[in-house]
């Protein structure tokens, strides 16, 4: 397989030195500041993997048009007009798109969607999230698909953040990030009930799960066909792949 990569930082190298030492061949790390590498090995590119900056977003969904190479799209910070192209450039290519590369964290999603159903009516719930000091997005993008996994139909009022004289809760979630050092990421969901409370909590140790996730989903969505595809889908992959 033949892999590409978009954006220069911890991530790309990351990713590009993993890739190598599993035998793929990668032509490297480009953006759109220096484009040539996806302009010259265009026709060899089997996936495109991209955790860069969501300023490279639509220049790579012009550039794989009319190809049938794949997308690993893991940039955080997408506006929903990005995302609407995402979904438009799946009808026509292989699209794998998640905020969080992580086998913990889609897990995280699953117990989620068991555990609300159960415990929205009676318990408070808040999400907190941290990362290191270099991190540019707040809330991550995690925690918007974590909030999105907990209250999908909107039901409650999202609340990013408190300050002043906020008065009693209300039928709300709060939403809270936390930046400093070198954390690669930690996310929380609290439940607050009467006299108990639950906490599922997912810490990541280092950049090389996301590495990891990303290089499982180029792998799975190189031949698959057009659509949009997510962890959800990789992890059920993967269950069927064991039984």
């Amino acid at each position: 397989m033949n892999i590409l990569i978009v954006g220069k930082g911890k991530m790309g190298q990351l990713i590009d030195a993993k890739a190598k030492a599993l035998g793929l061949t990668s032509f490297g790390c480009c953006d759109v500041l220096d484009p040539s590498l996806l302009q010259q090995k265009k026709e060899d590119i089997d996936v495109i993997l991209d955790f860069s900056h969501p300023d490279n977003l639509m220049w790579i969904l012009k550039e794989i048009e009319g190809t049938s190479i794949a997308l690993v799209e893991g940039t955080t910070g997408l506006q929903e007009e990005q995302l609407e192209a995402l979904k438009a450039a799946s009808k026509n290519n292989p699209i794998f798109y998640a905020t969080n590369y992580s086998y913990g964290i889609a897990l995280f999603h699953k117990l989620l969607k068991e555990v609300v159903p159960l415990l929205k009516d009676s318990f408070d719930i808040e999400i907190v999230e941290t990362h290191h000091n270099q991190k540019v997005d707040a809330p991550s993008g995690t925690a918007l698909s974590l909030l999105e996994s907990i209250d999908p139909d909107h039901e409650f009022e999202h609340i990013f953040g408190r300050q002043g004289n906020v008065g009693a809760r209300k039928k709300e979630i709060g939403i809270h990030a936390l930046r400093g050092g070198t954390i690669a990421g930690i996310h929380e969901v609290d439940f607050f009930g009467e006299d108990e409370v639950l906490e599922i909590k997912h810490t990541a140790t280092s950049r090389q799960i996301f590495v990891n996730g990303a290089i499982k989903a180029a792998l799975f969505i190189a031949n698959k066909p057009n659509g949009l595809y997510s962890m959800d889908d990789l992890l059920k992959g993967e269950l069927h792949g064991r039984s």
